[in-house]
């Protein structure tokens, strides 16, 4: 084994570091504190082995190879008489120093975003310049834009992308004829969009036509039609870059931080209600049994008869009466054989409580609720599914036609699950008195759908389908098509939101260009898999800010019940103690094993609990507990309860 080797390290916030050996996958080198070398977390690095096995392999980084990141959010703080950076970052172990004169920019409680300066003498501090004074500490405003930033993401756009975005609307916000005659014209369908009350983008639309009976059966022209996105931002400009660079917009709990200038996302783009759009469209003729008896693919102007609500939807659909009742009640009916074809070929439904904060008018939270699931998101959601495989299916059966391999496209997948976590998810759920069938870690959907059906009402049902999910795959963006294992469609793509995915904007250019017959070059295919992993891990990003702003929602409105007490379920078990998950505004917070009584406390990792030596007292994951909140950290977004009783 060469002495050298080289990775990417992760670290801690004492200084302490890990990193991956190559010819054990299960256990990492471990870098003691003083032998990081100025390496920070995520960096890839070049590494000395000092041990090669045993339970003390260990290894001291030799040269830093590239930084996972030089920008960082944090907040300035006064020590003996000079101002520093303590980073938001948890696993970054150095703060940031500030010379003399990026000093006279701040003051302490100020939070900043910085730029690392080079950093390659651990003996030395490590200092940064002030990019952004973003406000002070604690302002609801300051702290979203704190949670965008640290998640590498921009509140503005630059001033080139806004002229792009301004200038296409000055000159195309009225559709030219010429344009229309290049299209599918559907402006005399009937056609409508179903978003939540409080959208102010829609990217998509259904349509709705009755074609009579044919050979016994009743046909129907149903429609997606999509904002044609790719029409107004065209590949290579500023507004295309940028919109690449963000890869998705972001959803936090009280703001959209958009992919697109709202000027196109909100006006031009938007599916707006009685104006002709621009889209391009997925059009099935189906009988009543759902099944598919046409389909056509391609760019068209249609025109929004009704802005219906999920709500308003639901109504005209329970109450048989209101706007376009009957084509909803119809569109319902077919919406759920679709679905239920989906569960019987093995798709999994991870359905979960949905949490949404009441804000006062400078955001803090003054209220929690549950979103209500109804029929109309199902309905909503089975068309756009519909689209989305179908329109993944005439891409591969394109490619497929031209003999090439598969590569003209990116695709939604989602692989098998990974055998080993499924072992550990078997071990997990066996503890706590369920069955997963598994053959040596290989699982089927029906054997998870099985597991999740016997949870279904009990006390256990969000922890373990939380835990299913955590088990699984993730899906991603590839070229490559393995099919969604989690859906059971053999072929899934991104189509339905360019207004707020890149992916579905780049899945419009290649459609096109299959429906034109139009060949491929090999640096685009190379590109789309750039494409492909630069947008999963804007997602990931993005999932981590949305994570970020809810957690930091659920301290705030915690902050003001300082011994105040609740009902949990303790929804983790370690060492140090136990988490907990508040019933009703699923509100998490920890439990420190000094605070679970008089008492030496053992962990059992096989029974995910954890017994009081002495008084035989045993917490088990999943067991209801009466608690009461003893501390909140808005800085680290964390919640400390005490048990009761």
């Amino acid at each position: 084994m060469n002495n050298r080797i080289t990775g990417t390290v992760t670290t801690t916030r004492k200084g302490l570091g890990f990193i991956p050996d190559p010819n054990d996958l299960e256990n990492d080198f471990f870098i003691e504190e003083g032998n990081l070398n100025c390496a920070l977390n995520q960096d890839t690095v070049e590494v000395e082995i000092l041990v090669k096995s045993g339970e003390n392999k260990s290894a001291r980084v030799t040269k830093v190879l590239e930084r996972y990141r030089d920008h960082f959010v944090g907040t300035v703080e006064e020590r003996e008489g000079i101002l520093g950076i303590v980073p938001d970052e948890r696993k970054m172990y150095a703060n940031i120093m500030l010379s003399p004169t990026e000093a006279k920019k701040v003051q302490p409680g100020d939070r900043v975003f910085v730029k690392i300066n080079k950093w390659t003498n651990p003996k030395e501090r490590l200092y940064g310049d002030i990019v952004k004074v973003i406000g002070k500490k604690g302002n609801n405003n300051v702290e979203m834009e704190a949670i965008v930033l640290e998640s590498g993401f921009e509140t503005k756009f630059p001033h080139a992308v806004e002229d792009e975005a301004e200038e296409i609307s000055r000159k195309e916000g009225k559709i030219p004829q010429q344009e229309i005659q290049k299209r599918r014209d559907i402006r005399d369908t009937l056609t409508f969009t179903i978003d939540p009350f409080d959208a102010k983008d829609f990217d998509d639309a259904i349509s709705y036509k009755e074609l009579g009976e044919k050979d016994g059966e009743k046909l129907y022209e149903i429609g997606v039609h999509i904002a044609d996105v790719s029409h107004y931002v065209r590949e290579g400009q500023p507004l295309d870059k940028e919109a690449r660079k963000r890869g998705c917009s972001i959803y936090l709990v009280d703001r959209t931080i958009p992919m697109l200038p709202e000027i196109l996302s909100n006006d031009l783009c938007s599916l707006n209600p009685n104006e002709d759009k621009l889209t391009f469209s997925a059009i099935f003729i189906m009988n009543e049994k759902a099944q598919i008896k046409d389909r056509w693919f391609g760019r068209t102007v249609m025109h929004s008869d009704y802005r219906f609500t999920y709500e308003t939807a639901q109504e005209s659909i329970d109450n048989r009466s209101g706007p376009y009742a009957n084509e909803l009640i119809t569109l319902n009916r077919i919406a759920k054989i679709l679905q239920k074809e989906k569960f019987n070929k093995g798709a999994i439904e991870f359905e979960q409580d949905e949490i949404k904060f009441k804000l006062d008018e400078n955001g803090k939270p003054i209220g929690v609720y549950k979103k209500e699931r109804l029929d109309t998101h199902k309905l909503v959601e089975e068309y756009m599914l519909l689209a989305n495989r179908e329109v993944a299916r005439h891409i591969y059966d394109s490619i497929k036609k031209k003999g090439t391999k598969d590569t003209g496209s990116i695709y939604r997948i989602h692989d098998i699950p990974d055998p080993e976590k499924m072992l550990e998810l078997e071990q997990f759920v066996k503890a706590l008195g369920y069955d997963l069938n598994t053959k040596k870690g290989h699982v089927n959907a029906h054997s998870i759908k099985n597991l999740l059906k016997q949870v279904e009402g009990t006390p256990h049902e969000t922890l373990i389908k939380t835990a299913a999910i955590r088990s699984m795959q993730k899906a991603i963006y590839s070229t490559k098509n393995i099919g969604h294992f989690g859906l059971a469609f053999e072929y899934y793509t991104h189509f339905t939101s360019p207004i707020r995915r890149y992916p579905d904007l780049l899945v419009h250019r290649i459609l096109a260009k299959h429906l034109h017959h139009e060949p491929f070059k090999d640096r685009e295919i190379i590109e789309f898999q750039n494409i492909a992993e630069s947008s999963t891990a804007r997602e990931i990003d993005a999932a981590e800010a949305e994570r970020a702003s809810k957690k930091l929602k659920q301290v705030e409105y915690m902050a003001d019940k300082i011994g105040q007490e609740f009902l949990g379920t303790i929804s983790g078990v370690t060492e140090w103690g136990v988490y907990v998950e508040e019933k009703e505004t699923k509100c998490e917070g920890m439990i420190k094993i000094r605070d679970l009584g008089n008492d030496f406390y053992e962990f059992n990792k096989k029974t995910y609990s954890i017994t009081g030596q002495r008084t035989k007292k045993k917490f088990t994951l999943g067991d209801d507990i009466k608690f009461k909140v003893i501390g909140a950290d808005l800085d680290r977004k964390t919640l400390d309860f005490g048990i009761v009783g």
